[in-house]
């Protein structure tokens, strides 16, 4: 297959609109119908291969019903753990809690839509006047429009402290580039496994029904109170940016991430784009390692994304093909 050149840069407009080629595995949509060209994506979890040491500290952290604090440059796979121990577990789906400088512990356990509640409440006010009229089915409805749980939505670390017999696997992701104060935040929920919802506890229902972090999923919360049957599973991961206080770091099962090497990223390379004995991938995997070795920060999809563009006879003229290694291989800034 030859270099097919869809964007030109002349502006020169063809008569039918082009049809791209497939995307790789890793980046074909989940939909049926985005997906229908691509080769089926390997799962995260099928394509992960964990270092010896590594299976220890996740073992140590099941056992001890510990957090799992992985630390490594970006792209090092540290967020593919949590796949691996969720499907070879049977634990279902990964909750997820991405970190930002604006990530608050109140946002991971639930929000209450207030003002959403207080629109639903004049819109029944506005209705209540054709109640009377429609009967039965209008009153079901006024009182739906002021039920709490329908404006209370359980977060990601909220979803995951639910009550049931299997815990629940959850990444908090890149918990360096939280406020200072949310490490010491988490403490207590993380140590005690339970948090109140004032907001359900001061209400006269003792049972409410909320939404949670799992799409169309709901649960039932007694007294305002969740409280999980078993910890959950939990891996957080930091690129190594800023310290954390002690007892913070006591309470986790620490783990650095180890250097990557020419046989791991092989076998990463054949597991989501298999056929991995040519000169292409094993020039492209050498020369991606010597990278990491100066202190590059490269991530491991710079590495399949180079490898699928470039091997076979597609791309022929050496000049583009060297063009294109160097523009796939750019670091990323922090080694």
């Amino acid at each position: 297959m030859n270099w097919t050149p869809y964007y030109t840069g002349t502006g020169s407009i063809p008569e039918q609109p082009q049809r791209l080629p497939p995307p790789p595995p890793w980046r074909a949509p989940t939909g049926t119908a985005g997906a229908r060209d691509a080769v089926q994506s390997p799962s995260p979890a099928s394509t992960y291969r964990a270092d010896p040491k590594l299976v220890d500290a996740v073992n140590a952290a099941l056992y001890l019903r510990r957090p799992l604090l992985l630390t490594g440059p970006a792209g090092s796979g540290k967020s593919s753990v949590i796949e691996q121990i969720a499907a070879e577990l049977g634990l279902g789906s990964v909750l997820r809690w991405h970190i930002t400088s604006r990530s608050t512990l109140a946002d991971a356990l639930y929000r209450y839509d207030a003002l959403g509640r207080i629109h639903a409440y004049n819109l029944r006010a506005i209705d209540r006047p054709a109640a009377t009229k429609k009967g039965r089915a209008v009153r079901r409805a006024s009182r739906s429009a002021r039920d709490i749980g329908d404006f209370v939505q359980l977060g990601p670390l909220g979803t995951a402290l639910l009550p049931g017999p299997l815990p629940r696997a959850l990444l908090i992701d890149e918990i360096d580039k939280s406020d200072l104060d949310l490490p010491s935040d988490l403490l207590d929920v993380l140590e005690r496994g339970r948090f109140e919802i004032p907001e359900l506890a001061r209400h006269s229902k003792r049972h409410v029904t909320v939404r949670t972090a799992d799409p169309g999923a709901r649960h039932d919360v007694k007294d305002g109170l969740v409280e999980c049957e078993e910890f959950p599973v939990i891996v957080l991961t930091s690129n190594g940016e800023r310290d954390f206080p002690a007892p913070f770091l006591r309470r986790c099962v620490r783990f650095d991430m180890p250097p990557l090497t020419v046989p791991t990223l092989t076998s990463i390379v054949e597991a989501h784009l298999k056929n991995v004995e040519d000169d292409t991938t094993h020039t492209l995997v050498t020369a991606f390692v010597d990278r990491l070795n100066r202190s590059e920060n490269l991530a491991i999809d710079q590495l399949l994304s180079a490898v699928h563009l470039l091997r076979g006879d597609r791309i022929q003229d050496q000049e583009q093909r060297t063009r294109l290694q160097e523009l796939l291989f750019q670091g990323l800034g922090r080694g």
